[in-house]
């Protein structure tokens, strides 16, 4: 699945690594996907905020990521019980296809890319207490190829199936643990791929819904 540099699902960073406030992000590319939002549902009342949209080589926005609770910052896993926060990320569900200027294809997206982009993201808040700093970028690549080996197998060991509600109704989703967090994926009937991760909240009592105007998020 190839997206732009946007392809993380994380917050956009400062210089000396600080997230950007929400309230400095934009909607636009949010409103320009084709496809629904998705979040946490009604029962979540915490603070909400927009991350990234990540968009194909022809410029089509093909995800996105919505944060939920404390917006996180790369914590080690010493200090990972000061936030909670879960990210929903959503990815349009699109067969291989020609890319708009003709000049390719685009590879397809799948339960696989969702869980995927969820496990990179997480991974992009989590920082191992006992590295040197001048070494995380190769800790990163590392277990960015293992998050990708991960997503590829959604049937392997390392997966549990676990039933959330999908706009109310009990949807299968795929789900693992690790010591930075956990990471879940699943398909929902309106065309979209739903992955989502987090720390310091329970994944076992989540629901999600579609986002009926992702405009209110400006």
């Amino acid at each position: 699945m190839e997206t732009t540099s946007q392809a993380v699902a994380q917050a956009p960073a400062t210089e000396g690594g600080q997230q950007v406030p929400s309230a400095r992000r934009t909607v636009d590319g949010y409103l320009q996907a084709p496809f629904p939002w998705y979040g946490l549902d009604e029962a979540f009342t915490g603070p909400r905020w927009l991350m990234q949209v990540g968009t194909a080589a022809d410029g089509a926005v093909e995800h996105g990521s919505i944060g939920h609770g404390d917006e996180p910052s790369v914590r080690n896993e010493a200090s990972e019980d000061k936030e909670k926060f879960a990210v929903v990320v959503t990815v349009a569900a699109n067969p291989s296809r020609r890319s708009a200027d003709g000049t390719g294809l685009l590879e397809a997206t799948s339960v696989s890319s969702a869980a995927w982009l969820a496990g990179v993201g997480l991974l992009s808040f989590t920082w191992p207490g006992s590295m040197d700093h001048s070494l995380r970028d190769d800790w990163l690549d590392q277990q960015t190829e293992t998050a990708w080996a991960l997503a590829d197998d959604l049937d392997g060991s390392a997966w549990s199936t676990l039933s959330l509600p999908v706009d109310g109704v009990p949807t299968p989703f795929h789900y693992r643990e690790s010591e930075f967090g956990w990471v879940l994926a699943g398909s929902t009937p309106e065309g979209v791929h739903v992955g989502a991760y987090g720390r310091g909240m329970s994944a076992y009592g989540l629901g999600f819904a579609m986002i009926k105007d992702i405009g209110e998020y400006a």
